[in-house]
């Protein structure tokens, strides 16, 4: 992990073979190792149940960015996933600015809120 420093804030950017989040609690180690409210994560930092909505993971991971008062970054290429409730879960996510799907770090600052 190191820290980035933007006009956004302190960011705690995670690359891609850094750590594997496999459940909620894995999630929180993580959060609660950096004083960053800004974490940002490589789509790969997530277990594959983390983009099959069933699995209720993404539902428990934005719930615990909302009960901390976080924001978080997820990037990759997301075109894959070709469920409509995935698609639908990435569009709202991205609109809120909490929780950011998106392939360039650059962009994905834009649209923090």
């Amino acid at each position: 992990m190191k820290e980035i420093k933007t006009e956004s804030g302190t960011l705690a950017f995670f690359n891609e073979d850094d750590i594997l989040l496999e459940d909620p609690n894995s999630f929180l180690e993580i959060v609660f190792s950096t004083s960053s409210e800004t974490i940002v994560f490589s789509k790969s930092n997530f277990h594959e149940k983390f983009y099959e909505l069933k699995s209720g993971f993404a539902g428990e991971i934005l719930q615990k960015i909302t009960n901390y008062k976080l924001r978080m970054i997820i990037l990759g290429d997301f075109s894959g996933y070709e469920s409509k409730s995935f698609k639908d879960f990435v569009y709202e996510s991205n609109q809120n600015g909490k929780v950011i799907f998106i392939s360039d770090l650059e962009a994905g600052l834009k649209l923090l809120k």
